[in-house]
C-alpha cells in the first residue's frame, strides 16, 4: 500500500500531513472544510467516512468528454473499457482514462448519467443523473467509506456511496440513484460488436499518465486499502465476484465453468481476452480476468464485477455462490454470510 500513498503524494497533491491521517475518521474536522453539506442528516455513522488522501475533486471527475470513433482509438485490443448504449448511442469509456478520474459526467442518448469507477474495490456503475427532476453533477470528495468512493453532487453537496448509488450523508441521505446496465469488456470485443461506436480520450494528454496503473498488483494483494472490515471464510478479500443485486457469484467458478445459470432466466457467461486494470504497470498488459456477459432473455442486466470485501462490506446478508455443480453447471446452493 506504500505505493498508493507515494501516487497520491506526488500525482494528486496529497500533503504529507493528510497522507499521515488518512485512515482517520474526523466529522468534526470536514465540517470546516467549506462543505454546505447538512450533515445532521446521515443514513451511516460519520465516523464510519475517512479522509483517502486528496482533497474535493482532487481526482477531477470529467465534466465535458471528449469521443472519438473507434477507428481513431488508440487502445490495445486487451484493454478493458466500460460499455453503455442508451438508444442508439454507444460509448466506450476506457479504465485507463476512468482510473484517474473516476467519474465521467456525461449525457447519452439524451440522458444524464455518471460513469463512475472505483479502483480500490474494482467496481465500475453508471447511474441516471436526474434526482427530483434535477440533473446533478458528480464529483469526488477524496473521502472513502469500507474503501470505497464517496461522490458528492452539486445541488445539495450530499455525500453518495457509489457502490450502492446511495445517498449517505446530506439532503440526499436515503435516496437511491437509478444504475443503468453496462459491462466491462475488452476494447477488441467493443471494436467488432460496435465498429460505428464512440470511446472517450482525455481532453488533455498530458494531464495523467493515461494508460499507465497507479495501482501496481493491487488486485493480487492481501488485502484492500483503508478497509477495517472482515471478510467471510472460503474466500479471499481481493477475490473477484459478479454482483446482481444482492446476489454474487465467484469469479473464479465462472471462469471454470464459462458458463452458469442464475435465478429468473438469469444466464452469467464468462470469455477470456480482457486485461485486469489493477495488475500491471501498464494496463494493455495487465493479466487476463475475462469478459463476463450478463442477461436476461438476451439484454444486458445491471451488474458489477468487483471485490468480495467490498459485496460483503456493503451487502453482509448477501448470497455468494462459491462452486457448481458440473453436471447440471448451475451454482450449488449459495453460501450465506451473516
Amino acid at each position: 500500500m506504500r505505493a498508493i500513498v507515494l501516487i497520491l503524494s506526488v500525482i494528486f497533491g496529497v500533503s504529507s500531513m493528510a497522507i499521515s491521517s488518512m485512515a482517520q475518521a474526523n466529522p468534526g474536522f470536514w465540517k470546516s472544510e467549506g462543505w454546505k453539506t447538512n450533515f445532521d442528516k446521515a443514513e451511516v455513522p460519520l465516523e464510519q467516512i475517512m479522509s483517502g488522501g486528496p482533497n474535493r475533486d482532487g481526482i477531477p471527475p470529467i465534466d465535458n468528454p471528449k469521443f472519438v470513433s473507434v477507428a481513431k482509438a488508440e487502445l490495445a485490443g486487451r484493454e478493458p473499457v466500460l460499455m453503455l448504449i442508451v438508444g442508439d448511442d454507444v460509448r466506450a469509456y476506457p479504465l485507463s482514462v476512468l482510473i484517474w478520474h473516476e467519474i465521467v459526467n456525461d449525457t447519452v442518448g439524451g440522458q444524464p448519467v455518471a460513469v463512475t469507477y472505483c479502483p480500490l474495490c474494482d467496481s465500475a456503475i453508471v447511474f441516471d443523473r436526474l434526482v427530483d427532476g434535477q440533473v446533478l453533477r458528480f464529483g469526488t470528495t477524496g473521502k472513502l467509506r469500507k474503501s470505497d468512493m464517496v461522490m458528492w453532487d452539486d445541488v445539495t453537496e450530499s455525500w453518495w456511496q457509489q457502490f450502492l448509488g446511495k445517498g449517505i450523508v446530506g439532503d440526499y441521505a436515503g435516496t437511491e440513484l437509478t444504475m443503468l446496465p453496462s459491462r466491462i469488456e475488452s476494447f477488441e470485443r467493443f471494436k467488432m460488436r460496435f465498429p460505428n461506436g464512440k470511446v472517450l480520450v482525455p481532453s488533455n494528454v498530458a494531464m495523467r499518465p493515461y494508460g499507465a496503473n497507479p495501482y501496481v498488483g493491487y488486485d493480487e494483494s492481501p488485502w484492500p486499502f483503508l478497509y477495517r472490515g472482515m471478510v467471510p471464510p472460503d474466500v479471499k478479500a481481493m477475490d473477484r465476484v459478479v454482483k446482481v443485486g444482492d446476489t454474487a457469484w465467484d469469479l473464479n467458478m465462472l471462469t471454470d465453468r464459462r458458463r452458469v445459470e442464475g435465478p429468473d432466466g438469469l444466464v452469467l457467461s464468462w470469455e477470456p481476452g480482457q486485461a485486469s486494470a489493477l495488475s500491471n504497470r501498464q494496463i494493455k498488459n495487465g493479466r487476463d480476468i475475462g469478459n463476463m456477459i450478463v442477461q436476461r432473455d438476451g439484454l444486458d442486466v445491471v451488474h458489477d464485477v468487483t471485490f468480495t470485501f467490498a459485496f460483503h462490506a456493503f451487502l453482509p446478508d448477501g448470497m455468494i455462490y462459491i462452486a457448481c455443480d458440473p453436471a447440471a453447471k448451475k451454482p450449488t446452493p449459495p453460501v450465506t454470510y451473516h
